[in-house]
């Protein structure tokens, strides 16, 4: 029997020796002191706040800074208005801003205005406007070089002398696009976006910036750098949406025409809020390079930019100079389609689909009240009215918008987040965004037999998962555009009339209501094109609230209906909608409505209703 390896023996790794010695220096022998353990943590903890207060400084000091530099922006404007009407003191304000753009543009075209009293006349407008509702985040100064540049055009295009009011993240040389972000902050823009390029290219004058809320993707208008935007018909009231600082400034009268954008209802609800006209097209209609996202890459939901102003008349002359030779050659992934003035001008009856509710959120009394009162002055016009239903507007608004915009569980939106002081109209959507995905799921496994809707949003917000599971919702959307149009052909329709959200939300509840906007998302997973056309206003007997009890009885139907209280006065907007390319179908629709409401309100006193005729 072989004797027995003593320990000592026993191979050690090389080094072993050097690694022993260096612990022994590294680490104190015997006991460790726990005053010691707990003096290196509290160390510890102190540095980590004090890297945290750091940051936050940091953060503070952007954000003081690029409020400076719209208060001197501010400044800036004041001053060159103050010094025009020093030196032009007939000029009459008051006619240039009552003029409709159509009206404008044709007496800047022939001369009887010049592009500097129309310009200096709005930019003073604008700071009364901002002053009361806080649109403006930046005056932007090359609009005095671009009025001379302008003047030394030789031809006038179809915007020549307009003032153009510029979304906050759409690409303006030399400012910044923040999207209400602090990570945008201080990154001025190399080139205009193709859009401003164009407008300027027709003529117009970019001359202010204006605020959005924070990462655009809350209806309620505000952010932590700028500050709250507040509804000039109503201040209690918001304005609706990220292009909500462009409907406050036009309906305050600031500005004659803007633009916005639209993944799920950024045109159509500071349009139907504010009580202005405005278009979202199908996507690619017309160009968005040049524009900031903090959802850049989603693809189940498509984007685009759109015009709003205070009549059809006005949306219709900016799509006729939008798309055109220059926007085509400096985009040319865009289609090229002139506007048809042919499509646009007939007089044909049309075969109308309508709906006043779409079975997710059911309609407040002046929503489903604008619809059945617009239905029947197209019908004694001479249209015809066919009833139609959304289908699967559940599985739409669920599955295919919201899984489909948050596909990565909102991480991308987030990361944009990062380092940010969360606004808090938008603090209850990010906190629920940012609860882990089993969480999520837990939660709607909880609620799915009480609550079901806020069960299924829940899912939905967890995502896909994987790249794999990506291309599913992007298979779906392509089945149901095709399931929806075979619908609407059978039907034999032309465009569809439905309700638009509205009327305007009080102040605080747009982030509660996210998923309220599901009468304009479905068009926005369609990519259908759509406009909205105020067409009354809300009355005492909209106010009976009492008895709305909404589709599913819980926590959104009670908020939906604390929402829209306290409002009589305010507008009331329908939702007009054609099949994709065909804008100028959509804006002759829009333009009838808009007509036939008019002669209504003309032919109809103050104390008159005829509401109790509609069967409502």
């Amino acid at each position: 029997m072989p004797p027995a390896c003593p320990a000592q023996r026993i191979s050690r790794p090389e080094g072993w020796e050097v690694v022993q010695a260096d612990r022994r220096l590294l680490l104190p022998e015997g006991r460790v002191d726990p005053r010691a353990v707990v003096a290196l943590l509290s160390g510890s903890a102190v540095a980590m706040l004090a890297l945290r207060w750091v940051g936050q400084r940091r953060i503070q000091e952007k954000m003081e800074q690029a409020r400076r530099t719209r208060d001197l922006s501010l400044e800036r404007m004041e001053k060159v208005a103050r010094q025009f009407k020093q030196q032009n003191p007939g000029i009459q304000a008051g006619h240039i801003l009552s003029l409709l753009l159509l009206e404008l543009a044709e007496k800047l075209k022939e001369g009887s205005l010049s592009p500097e009293s129309v310009l200096y006349t709005y930019i003073d407008r604008a700071l009364e406007v901002t002053r009361e509702v806080n649109c403006v985040t930046g005056f932007m100064q090359g609009c005095e070089e671009q009025l001379r540049e302008v003047r030394r055009q030789k031809g006038r295009g179809l915007l020549y002398g307009v003032p153009i009011s510029i979304k906050d993240h759409t690409g303006c040389k030399g400012h910044i696009s923040s999207g209400g972000l602090v990570q945008f902050l201080g990154r001025a823009e190399e080139e205009d976006s193709v859009i401003v390029q164009v407008l300027k290219r027709q003529g117009a004058i970019p001359f202010v910036k204006i605020n959005v809320p924070q990462s655009m993707i809350n209806y309620d208008c505000s952010n932590s750098i700028f500050g709250q935007t507040v509804n000039p018909l109503n201040h209690k009231k918001s304005p609706g949406s990220s292009s909500r600082g462009e409907g406050a400034l036009i309906a305050g009268g600031g500005s004659i025409l803007g633009f916005g954008t639209d993944v799920a209802r950024s045109i159509h609800l500071p349009s139907s809020f504010c009580g202005l006209c405005g278009l979202k097209p199908t996507g690619n209609r017309l160009s968005t390079q040049g524009l900031a996202s903090p959802i850049a890459g989603t693809k189940s939901v498509t984007g685009m930019v759109g015009p709003m102003a205070r009549d059809m008349d006005s949306l219709a002359l900016c799509m006729r100079a939008l798309p055109c030779d220059d926007m085509f050659r400096l985009d040319p992934t865009l289609p090229p389609l002139p506007f048809s003035e042919e499509v646009y001008s007939s007089s044909v009856s049309l075969r109308i689909g309508y709906y006043d509710g779409d079975g997710y959120f059911q309609p407040s009394p002046s929503m489903r009240r604008a619809v059945q009162e617009t239905k029947k002055l197209l019908q004694e016009a001479g249209h015809t009215l066919v009833p139609f239903t959304p289908p699967r507007i559940d599985y739409v608004v669920d599955e295919l918008f919201t899984r489909g915009l948050f596909s990565d569980g909102a991480a991308n939106l987030l990361d944009k987040l990062k380092g940010d002081i969360v606004d808090p109209t938008l603090k209850s959507q990010i906190n629920c965004y940012r609860l882990p995905i089993l969480v999520k799921k837990i939660l709607a496994l909880i609620l799915k037999p009480v609550y079901p809707r806020i069960a299924r949003e829940l899912n939905a917000l967890c995502g896909v998962g994987s790249a794999k599971s990506l291309w599913k919702p992007h298979v779906a959307v392509v089945a149901f555009r095709t399931e929806f149009v075979a619908k609407w052909r059978k039907l034999d329709l032309d465009v569809m009339l439905c309700p638009a959200l509205g009327p305007a939300f009080n102040k605080g509840y747009p982030g509660k209501l996210f998923a309220a906007t599901s009468y304009t998302n479905l068009y926005n997973v369609l990519n259908f094109p759509a406009g909205v056309v105020p067409v009354s206003a809300v009355t005492e007997a909209d106010e009976e609230l009492k008895n709305y009890k909404g589709h599913y009885g819980d926590p959104w139907d009670k908020r939906l209906r604390e929402a829209v209280e306290g409002a009589v006065g305010l507008p009331v907007a329908v939702q007009c909608v054609a099949l994709p390319w065909q804008e100028e179908l959509c804006l002759r629709f829009m333009k009838e409505v808009e007509t036939l409401a008019c002669q209504r309100k003309r032919n109809v006193g103050p104390d008159d209703d005829d509401t109790n005729d509609l069967n409502l």
